[in-house]
C-alpha cells in the first residue's frame, strides 16, 4: 500500500491513497478535508499539525508496519502520542523482532521518505518538497483472519456474504483492540451485540448476521462453541409488509427506462429474479424453445428455473444480436475473456471466450487486469440498475418505496391475484419454506379478513 502525500496547491496537501475505508476515514477526521475530483486526490490544510494528526489517524487503522532500517533523511514531524501504552501486536518490528515504543513512533517509524531532502529553515516555513511518500506493507492479516476466509470459501460462502462476515469480525475484534480473540467469550459477544442494538439501532436482521459471523468464528476458527446469549439485548424484529406496485405503476416505470435497462427491469418483474440474478445470467440460461430461464447459484447457493415471459422473447433476442456484435468485436481486438465460475477455466480454456458463458447484460467498457494485461467484460454493475430505477421513478411520478426488488414483489403479488396456487409461486420465487411465500397473501388481504365464514354461506 503507498500513500502520496503533495505540498502542489498553496496552502494545502493533496493526499492520493488506493481505496480504504481505514484510510479515508482517517482523512476525513482532519479538520476542513475536501475531495477534489480533478485531481482524484484528497485535499487539506498545509501544516505539519495536520501532518501529524493524519499519521497518527493512519497509525490507529494498524494498516502499516515500520520498515527494517529507517532512512535517516526522513521528513522530520513531531513524534505522535497513541492512546495505547504499547502497540497493538504486528503494528511495529524491526528485524530482531522488537516492539518500536509509541513515543518513538514518527513519521521516520511509518517509512516517510521524500525522493529528495527536506529542509525546513525556519519554523513555519512552507515546506519545499513537491512529493514525499508513506510506503508501508500490505494489510497485515492474521494467521486467524486468514483461516476464517479461507474456511468460508471452502462453505462456499458467497462473495457477498463472506465480505459482510469479515467485515463483522473485523468490528467485533476492534472492539477489544488489546485482547486475544481466544481470550473473548460470551460475555464480550453479548456486550457487543447488545451495543449494536441499543446505540447503533441496528435492525434485528443485522443483528443476527453479526452474530452469525462471530459464532462462525469461535465455532470452526477458535473451536471454542459459545452457546450463552441469554444476555444479549436483540434488536425488535418489525413485521413489514413488502411494497408493491399495481399493474399500471410497474407499466408505467418501465416505460420511464430505456435500452438494456428497461429490459433488465421488464425481465425481474416478468420472471420474478432479483437483481443480481438477473444481471448474472449468461446467454446459455435462457432456454426461448422451452420459454425458460435458468437460474445458477441463486441465494443460498440454489439453482431454479422460472418462465420466460414471451412478450419479452423478441426484445431480448434482439439484444442479444446487439451483444453478440460486441463480444465479436471483442475478440476481434484480442479480448471477448468473461470471468466463468469455479475451475471450468481450468478445464475448457475456452470457455471464457465462449458466446455461450457471455453476460447477457454485459457492462459497457472492459475491464483491464493491471498484473496481466488482459481486458474482458463483467455485467452491468448492480449500481447502475438501482440509479435508473430511482431516476424512473421519480420521473414517473410514483411516491412508493421501490427499488428493484419491488419488481420480485410485484411478480409473485400479481401471479397470486390471478388464481395460481402459492406452491407453484413459492417454486418460481426460489422460497425454501412456504411461509416467505404466504407473506404476499398479506399484502392481497387474503388473511383472515378475506376469508369468506361458513355461516354467511349458510345463513
Amino acid at each position: 500500500m503507498q500513500i502520496i502525500i503533495r505540498a502542489d496547491i498553496p496552502g494545502y496537501f493533496s493526499i492520493q491513497v488506493p481505496y480504504d475505508r481505514a484510510i479515508i476515514a482517517a482523512i476525513k477526521s482532519l479538520p476542513l478535508w475536501a475531495w477534489a475530483p480533478q485531481k482524484a486526490a484528497w485535499i487539506v490544510p498545509e501544516s505539519s499539525t495536520t501532518i501529524t494528526k493524519f499519521l497518527e489517524a493512519v497509525w490507529k487503522t494498524g494498516r502499516f508496519t515500520a520498515p527494517e532500517q529507517p532512512s535517516d533523511s526522513t521528513f522530520d514531524i513531531p513524534p505522535m502520542h497513541m492512546e495505547h501504552p504499547s502497540p497493538k501486536p504486528g503494528f511495529l518490528s524491526t528485524t530482531k523482532d522488537s516492539a518500536i515504543s509509541p513515543e518513538k513512533a514518527s513519521a521516520s517509524a511509518l517509512g516517510l521518505a521524500p525522493p529528495h531532502p527536506i529542509q525546513e529553515s525556519q519554523k513555519g516555513t512552507r515546506l519545499q518538497s513537491r512529493t514525499f511518500q508513506i510506503h508501508a506493507s500490505a494489510p497485515s492479516v492474521s494467521p486467524l483472519m486468514q483461516e476464517y476466509v479461507e474456511a468460508l470459501a471452502a462453505r462456499h460462502y458467497s462473495k457477498r456474504t463472506l465480505q459482510a462476515y469479515r467485515q463483522w469480525l473485523d468490528r467485533f475484534l476492534g472492539a477489544y483492540p488489546s485482547r486475544h480473540p481466544r481470550s473473548l467469550g460470551g460475555a464480550e459477544i453479548n456486550e457487543f451485540l447488545s451495543r449494536l442494538a441499543v446505540e447503533g439501532k441496528v435492525a434485528s436482521s443485522t443483528q443476527n448476521q453479526a452474530l452469525a459471523a462471530i459464532l462462525f468464528f469461535f465455532r470452526t476458527i477458535l473451536r471454542n462453541p459459545v452457546d450463552d446469549f441469554s444476555e444479549v439485548i436483540r434488536a425488535k424484529k418489525p413485521k413489514r409488509l413488502p411494497v408493491v406496485m399495481s399493474r399500471r405503476e410497474v407499466k408505467q416505470l418501465i416505460s420511464e427506462l430505456e435500452g438494456d435497462k428497461r429490459l433488465a427491469a421488464a425481465m425481474m418483474y416478468g420472471t420474478g429474479l432479483r437483481l443480481q440474478e438477473c444481471l448474472e445470467l449468461r446467454v446459455q440460461d435462457v432456454d426461448f424453445e422451452m420459454n425458460e430461464v435458468l437460474v445458477r447459484n441463486g441465494k443460498g447457493g440454489k439453482d431454479r428455473i422460472t418462465m420466460l415471459p414471451a412478450s419479452l422473447k423478441p426484445d431480448l433476442i434482439q439484444h442479444l444480436k446487439l451483444v453478440k456484435a460486441i463480444h465479436e468485436q471483442d475478440l476481434a481486438d484480442g479480448f471477448g475473456q468473461v470471468p466463468v465460475p469455479n475451475a471450468i477455466d481450468r478445464k475448457y480454456p475456452n470457455a471464457v471466450k465462449d458466446w455461450a458463458w457471455q453476460w447477457i447484460f454485459p457492462q459497457e467498457r472492459r475491464w483491464k487486469n493491471a498484473q496481466t494485461g488482459q481486458q474482458g467484460r463483467y455485467h452491468m454493475d448492480p449500481s447502475i440498475m438501482q440509479r435508473a430505477v430511482s431516476e424512473a421513478k421519480l420521473r414517473a411520478g410514483i411516491t412508493k418505496r421501490i427499488s428493484c426488488h419491488t419488481f420480485r414483489h410485484s411478480f409473485a403479488t400479481h401471479l397470486l391475484e390471478g388464481g395460481y396456487d402459492i406452491r407453484t409461486v413459492q417454486e418460481l420465487l426460489g422460497h425454501s419454506d412456504v411461509k416467505t411465500t404466504m407473506i404476499y397473501t398479506h399484502v392481497l388481504n387474503r388473511g383472515p379478513s378475506g376469508v369468506i365464514s361458513p355461516a354467511d354461506v349458510m345463513f
